[in-house]
C-alpha cells in the first residue's frame, strides 16, 4: 500500500490519545470516536492510506498507544460548520431574553449532521435568533444543551445566553431536569410501574442502534422510570421519566425489556408482536402504522431552574395529532374487541 501524498488530502480528523490509553484496534478506537462511521468503512479508510498514526501510515488491527496521534485526512475537503440559516417556522412554548421552549414535530432533525445538511431546527434557529451560544466540542449547534430523535416529538430547551447554557449544561450534566415522555409500547409490562437502570452503548453490528448492556462492561449507565398509564391489552401508554439522557435510552430500555415502542423500524417495533397477525387485526394494525409512520414517542413535558430567575418552571404539551389518533384507534378497537 502506498501512502497518499499529504499535499492531496485534506485533514477531517485529528485525535490524541489520553497519556493513560489502554491498547485497542485502532478501527474499534475510531468506531467509537466518529459518529455516523461504519467500522467497515474505517478499515476501507485505512486500508486506502487515509488513516496515520503519528505521520505513518497504519493497518486496521494496530492496537492504539498512549499519546498516539492520529490523522484522518480525505480527498475532499471537511464540510464547514457553519450553519445555514432558514426561514422555517417554530412552534415556540415559552420566550425570554435568556431561553426558548420549543415543540419539535415528529420528522425534524435537531441539528445539521451527516445525511441532514440542511432543514434542521438549528437552521431555524439561527434564522430566527441571532449570535446564539455554542458549547464547547458542539460547534455547528448553536443554541443547543440536549437533543430529541428526529422521529420524536416533543419540547426542547434552548439556550439563548452563555448563562443559560451553562446553567442548562449543568443540570443536564446533574440529571435535575424533569423530563417526562408519553409512550406507545407492545403489550403490557408485567410490573405497572418501574425502574430501569441498565447501561446502554453502540451495538457493535450496527453503531445507529443502541443496545441494553445488562453486565455494565461497557456503555454508559442509563436510568428509566416508568408508570402504565393505559393497559390496551395489545399496546400499553406509558409515561417515562429519564434521569440520564443517552441516544436512544427509552427505545432500547424499553426493547430490553420486551416492550419495543409502536411502529419503531429501527427495534423491531414496525411488526405485530402481540395478538394474531391473521387479517382483520393485520389490516388494523398496518392502518394504524399508516397513521403514525415513525416510533410513538413524545417529549411531553420539561422542567428547569430558570437560569436568572433561580426559580423552578414546568412547560407542557398536547399529544400531537399523529400520536393522538393511533391512541384513539386503540381504545377504540379494545372497546369493539
Amino acid at each position: 500500500m502506498m501512502d497518499k501524498a499529504s499535499d492531496d488530502l485534506y485533514e477531517h480528523h485529528r485525535i490524541v490519545c489520553d497519556a493513560g490509553q489502554a491498547p485497542y484496534r485502532i478501527d474499534k478506537f475510531l468506531m467509537d470516536r466518529l459518529p455516523n462511521v461504519t467500522r467497515n468503512k474505517i478499515q476501507l479508510g485505512i486500508k486506502d492510506g487515509y488513516v496515520t498514526v503519528n505521520g505513518v501510515s497504519t493497518k486496521a488491527n494496530y492496537k492504539v498507544q498512549p499519546e498516539d496521534e492520529i490523522v484522518i485526512a480525505l480527498p475532499e475537503p471537511p464540510r464547514d460548520t457553519d450553519v445555514v440559516p432558514e426561514d422555517i417556522p417554530l412552534n415556540i412554548v415559552f420566550e425570554d431574553e435568556h431561553l426558548l421552549v420549543v415543540n419539535k414535530p415528529a420528522g425534524m432533525v435537531v441539528h445539521p449532521a451527516y445525511n441532514n445538511w440542511n432543514g434542521t431546527l438549528v437552521n431555524a434557529l439561527t434564522h430566527h435568533f441571532q449570535h446564539l451560544p455554542t458549547m464547547k466540542d458542539n460547534e455547528g449547534r448553536p443554541g443547543l444543551v440536549h437533543r430529541i430523535d428526529k422521529d420524536t416529538s416533543g419540547l426542547l430547551v434552548i439556550a439563548k445566553t452563555e448563562l443559560a447554557m451553562n446553567s442548562l449544561a449543568k443540570q443536564f450534566h446533574d440529571h435535575s431536569i424533569e423530563r417526562t415522555y408519553l409512550a406507545l409500547v407492545w403489550d403490557v409490562p408485567k410490573e405497572a410501574a418501574g425502574t430501569i437502570d441498565v447501561h446502554l452503548g453502540r451495538s457493535e453490528k450496527d453503531r445507529r442502534i443502541t443496545v441494553a448492556v445488562p453486565d455494565g462492561s461497557r456503555g454508559k449507565r442509563a436510568i428509566t422510570h416508568y408508570k402504565v398509564l393505559k393497559d390496551l391489552r395489545y399496546v400499553s401508554l406509558l409515561k417515562c421519566n429519564l434521569e440520564t439522557g443517552r441516544t436512544h435510552q427509552i427505545r432500547a430500555h424499553m426493547t430490553y425489556l420486551g416492550h419495543p415502542l409502536f411502529n419503531d423500524a429501527t427495534y423491531g417495533g414496525d411488526r405485530i408482536l402481540k395478538g394474531t397477525p391473521f387479517s382483520k387485526f393485520k389490516s388494523f394494525v398496518d392502518n394504524a402504522f399508516k397513521l403514525l409512520p415513525r416510533q410513538a414517542l413524545h417529549a411531553k413535558s420539561l422542567g428547569f431552574i430558570h437560569p436568572k430567575t433561580k426559580k423552578f418552571i414546568q412547560f407542557d404539551s398536547e399529544l400531537p395529532g399523529d400520536f393522538e389518533n393511533v391512541l384513539s384507534k386503540w381504545e377504540n378497537y379494545l372497546h369493539h374487541d
